[in-house]
């Protein structure tokens, strides 16, 4: 698959995760199959002034070749800046645009997945992105749309094709769904059908590499998306790359190989922040690399308590290591389960689609978020 000049081979995409893709998770993932591993994302305005804490999110490995970030905006002019300091900077090979994210703090001032709906506005957003990157390629992650009386992404995709963008990935869920029920997989070909000229990925439920497989055949995508199917599961990448060139797939580790899993994930993360913020930033972790296995609730307690490496080695020698993979492990929920839930809008939000709001309101948008 190509997005614009690169070349992604398997077409496999880390989804963003606010607090999750960090360089660390990127790079262990990468070890076990080829794809693209995007950033958290950082907000357009936070990149134009300088932020420091947006910054150090935006930093990149030395081991990491292709450097893709995601990129939030609502205005159309913070985002060329933003995308043009991260091309002139050299800190980036890819800029993703989010307009998926559900959260209230984001959709309350339309931003995220509510600003689809803003079409001139999107339209706007995206051409400034695109003209900021210089010819980097931009790509377009959405939801379907803020509710199923309020789907935009076919007309979305349409846009963002037709000012520039290089590849666009669905999220076949509404902002409404949040993360509740199952992903609608015919949307995805819905737009694999609209959008003719530039890749079209799939995202939402993809658990196993077979799901990976299932929703290429179903909907003629170019390549899927991952996000909650890898968490405590980074050797997913690997499944994914050998069901996608037809080899055999390697079985899932026993808790042992779990164990040395986590023991280097939480080892890079030291090395990458430092033992005190490195170990607090695993803690999430040990609930999904243990999901199914037999650990104790005290002991899954004490690991999300972790405050030093040595202490972390401790607890796992608990672990009874010879413990196969638990087979139902694979596809019980990780990450974010809420939903559904009505979406924040700003008043009176959905009267004009065709209306472009205000600087002003455009400014108080310009928030992080995840």
């Amino acid at each position: 698959m190509n997005i614009g000049g690169l070349v992604v081979d398997p077409p496999v995409v880390l989804a963003p995760m606010a607090g999750v893709t960090n360089s660390p998770f990127r790079r262990l993932c990468r070890e076990y199959g080829g794809g693209l591993y995007v950033s958290e994302m950082v907000g357009a305005r936070a990149i134009t002034e300088g932020n420091e804490k947006t910054l150090q999110i935006a930093k990149f490995s030395d081991e990491e070749e292709v450097r893709s970030i995601q990129l939030y905006g609502v205005d159309p002019g913070a985002m060329e800046e933003a995308a043009g300091r991260l091309v002139d900077g050299g800190r980036v090979e890819h800029i993703d645009l989010n307009f998926g994210c559900p959260a209230p703090k984001i959709t309350r001032h339309g931003g995220g997945a509510a600003l689809p709906f803003k079409h001139r506005l999107f339209e706007a957003v995206v051409q400034g992105a695109v003209k900021g990157a210089a010819g980097i390629p931009v790509t377009v992650k959405m939801r379907m749309g803020i509710d199923d009386d309020n789907l935009t992404y076919l007309a979305a995709g349409r846009s963002a094709e037709a000012v520039g963008a290089a590849a666009v990935a669905l999220h076949a869920r509404t902002a409404r769904q949040l993360y509740s029920g199952e992903a609608r997989w015919e949307a995805i070909g819905e737009l694999k059908q609209a959008v003719t000229s530039i890749p079209v990925l799939g995202n939402g439920d993809i658990w196993e590499a077979q799901d990976a497989i299932d929703m290429m055949d179903q909907t003629g995508c170019d390549g899927v998306v991952v996000g909650r199917g890898c968490l405590g599961r980074p050797w997913l990448f690997r499944e994914l790359e050998e069901a996608l060139t037809g080899l055999p797939i390697t079985p899932p580790p026993n808790l042992g190989g779990v164990s040395a899993v986590m023991r280097h994930h939480a080892e890079m993360l030291v090395g990458w922040y430092g033992e005190h913020v490195g170990i607090r930033s695993f803690r999430k972790h040990p609930s999904w690399y243990l999901k199914g296995f037999r650990a104790g609730k005290d002991l899954r307690r004490r690991l999300h308590m972790t405050e030093t490496l040595s202490q972390l080695d401790d607890m796992l020698d608990e672990l009874d290591l010879s413990q196969p993979f638990p087979a139902e492990a694979a596809t019980m929920p990780r990450g974010h389960t809420a939903g559904p839930r009505d979406v924040r809008l700003p008043h009176n939000y959905l009267d004009n689609p065709d209306e472009i709001p205000s600087l002003d309101e455009r400014a108080r948008a310009a928030v992080s978020g995840g």
